[in-house]
């Protein structure tokens, strides 16, 4: 199915309702404010308790009170008093980045829709954590997709998209930050195109369709009874955050960064091989991991020199 979008009649600029929540979603609002679009409110996550004011507020109810833009927070989305002040804002279009699942009441309110900012090519990588699943099975590509909002998640009709290539070292963290540069710019592309009356957006292949699940703490434990590159990969796709963990001196072990090292079979797997001073490899099934940053649990995040000042490790002789 082939969605052709009118063109605008107006002469001003389009009204759009930015609706998101972390670091990630603020590039794309701000883009949106450079080029001189309208910005009647900026939809956000609550504030949550915590932090040294006692309140945390979200990346983007920063950026948006420092710009002087209207901050709504609903706790319900569908709740009446909310509905009605969304509608009396007149919102020519949507846009959506890294906010949450939308009622149909809401995404299908502006005359022109709600598109909705994706880190994976779609329909790969349909669902919460597209960069973590994308560099944990070792994809030497991602991407931006930009779709329109419909009932099943991530499977609206696909507006345009951008690929993005993972380094073999690549943390998420890392591509996280590189992508939402470029989702920013493949917004403001498909707003463009929405407001000249250019957009085609076209229907998804659900028959190539993959998915990427919420990562959970508990699912993050490192099985080193892999191969190094599975091992490695699985390291850096949950760096920095949630983190790949083992156990050490009865403690969580975070590692957030490695590289892969020479093969070699003579350890069996999970066994730490170190110096003393400033290397640290664990075995794998065919291999070694080097270790490069870490964060013991309770500590700060470290490098492998700093950590091994702390925990004396006896030389291993291979």
């Amino acid at each position: 199915m082939l969605t052709v979008f009118p063109k605008k009649a107006e002469v001003c600029a389009m009204r759009i309702v930015f609706m998101g929540t972390p670091d990630f979603a603020v590039p794309s609002l701000e883009i949106l404010l450079q080029h001189g679009y309208d910005i009647p409110a900026v939809i956000t996550a609550v504030d949550k308790p915590g932090g040294r004011s006692g309140i945390q507020e979200s990346a983007v109810k920063k950026f948006a009170v420092a710009h002087g833009l209207r901050v709504l927070q609903p706790e319900k989305l569908k709740n009446p008093a909310f509905l009605e002040e969304l509608r009396a804002l007149r919102a020519d279009l949507q846009v959506v980045v890294a906010f949450r699942m939308l009622p149909e009441v809401v995404w299908n309110m502006p005359p022109l829709g709600t598109l909705n900012l994706h880190g994976s090519l779609l329909p790969k990588y349909r669902g919460a954590a597209p960069i973590n699943w994308a560099i944990i099975n070792g994809e030497p590509e991602t991407g931006v997709t930009t779709f329109l909002l419909r009932h099943e998640i991530d499977t609206g009709d696909i507006l345009f998209q951008e690929k993005l290539p993972i380094g073999e070292n690549d943390t998420a963290g890392e591509v996280h930050d590189r992508m939402m540069l470029l989702g920013a710019q493949v917004v403001l592309r498909t707003v463009q195109a929405i407001e000249r009356g250019e957009a085609r957006p076209l229907q998804q292949s659900d028959t190539e369709a993959t998915h990427a699940p919420k990562i959970f703490t508990e699912t993050c434990r490192i099985n080193f009874s892999q191969p190094t590159v599975q091992v490695h990969n699985f390291i850096r796709g949950l760096s920095p955050y949630p983190g790949a963990w083992t156990s050490f001196e009865g403690k969580t072990l975070k590692i957030l960064r490695t590289e892969k090292a020479e093969p070699r079979s003579a350890l069996p797997p999970g066994q730490f091989v170190s110096d003393g001073k400033s290397l640290l490899k664990i075995s794998t099934l065919d291999g070694f991991v080097q270790v490069l940053e870490l964060q013991m649990e309770g500590k700060r995040r470290m490098n492998v020199r700093d950590f091994l000042n702390g925990h004396k490790l006896e030389a291993t002789r291979l």
